[in-house]
């Protein structure tokens, strides 16, 4: 007859597991769990001497999972986010009665025009909450993963974990922005021509991050663009563009049509293909988490908002 181990379990250990698990590092988990180092390597101890299995092993690089670990994780997982949905729903969602950290990773292209709309949506109906908007990076996806962030917003990725699902919630548009005194005076521009110009470009990790988006539509045309400047950074590569004669190919969500020292450049793509779906990333166990329900919705309003105020009339 097999052991009874799970009455005897204590389950505040399966979550320590399953979060050393993500981690692979011990001084990492013990932040997550707000606890110390020792508490932590004990609680492993404890699991070790649980299930009969070292779990996990010291490497150069952190922990490495033993393959009963690795087993173990991947049945769990589902199970344990079942139970937090009923405990923390068991009486209803209500977002303001959060009252912990909601972490959303956005791309530099978006950030910078929805934060302050987002915050104040969110802010609203979860006065508790901390909200902390992060901006996408390398390890963004990998994060969504591991349960670091709740949600990510960004263009089409083109290969993704089988952990992450996405949902389409708007399409962008892109213009061409320049200093005032800017040498070309035309109003509009076609992309073919771009070979004309010197980019400045933003740096958008998953995204554009090895090749910009004037450099892909450019080669479709058979041109080179010429990239005098790039930065993770909005506010530099805007700066840079008032003050250079570069053209930077904008989001309107950056809201630049009202920037002093810049003019929009209307830009005609023609047939060329480019895929400006703005999407929603989310660990496939969220998708029916309330919470994560309740911020795409947040998350969809605010773009809609800030996309309609940031129309050329």
């Amino acid at each position: 007859m097999a052991r009874d181990l799970f009455s005897k379990l204590d389950l505040n250990l399966l979550r320590t597991f399953l979060i050393l698990n993500q981690e692979r590092n011990m001084r990492k988990a013990a932040e997550r769990l707000f606890i110390s180092q020792p508490a932590v390597s004990k609680s492993l101890q404890r699991l070790r001497d649980s299930f009969g299995d070292e779990l996990f092993v010291k490497t150069y690089h952190g922990l490495k999972a033993t393959e009963f670990a690795e087993q173990l994780a991947e049945s769990l997982a589902p199970v344990m986010n079942d139970l937090m949905h009923v405990v923390n729903y068991s009486g209803g969602f209500d977002p303001s009665q959060i009252d912990r950290p909601l972490r959303i990773v956005v791309s530099p292209f978006l950030l910078t025009g929805i934060a302050q709309r987002l915050f104040t949506l969110i802010r609203a109906e979860a006065p508790h909450a901390q909200i902390q908007f992060l901006n996408w990076g390398k390890s963004s996806v990998e994060d969504i993963v591991n349960d670091k962030v709740h949600l990510g917003l960004n263009y089409a990725i083109e290969r993704l974990p089988k952990e992450v699902l996405h949902t389409t919630i708007a399409k962008d548009t892109f213009r061409a922005y320049v200093r005032d005194d800017h040498p070309y005076k035309q109003s509009s521009a076609r992309v073919e021509d771009g070979h004309q110009f010197e980019f400045s470009t933003l740096i958008a990790a998953d995204w554009n991050y090895t090749q910009s988006v004037a450099e892909k539509l450019l080669q479709i045309y058979g041109h080179q663009a010429k990239v005098g400047f790039r930065s993770e950074l909005p506010s530099a590569v805007i700066e840079v563009t008032k003050n250079s004669d570069m053209l930077f190919l904008g989001s309107r969500y950056l809201n630049l049509d009202g920037q002093s020292g810049l003019r929009s450049i209307d830009i005609s793509f023609g047939p060329t293909p480019l895929n400006t779906d703005i999407n929603i990333y989310f660990h496939e166990k969220y998708q029916a988490s309330p919470t994560i329900l309740w911020l795409k919705r947040k998350l969809a309003e605010a773009l809609q908002e800030q996309g309609s105020a940031s129309t050329p009339q």
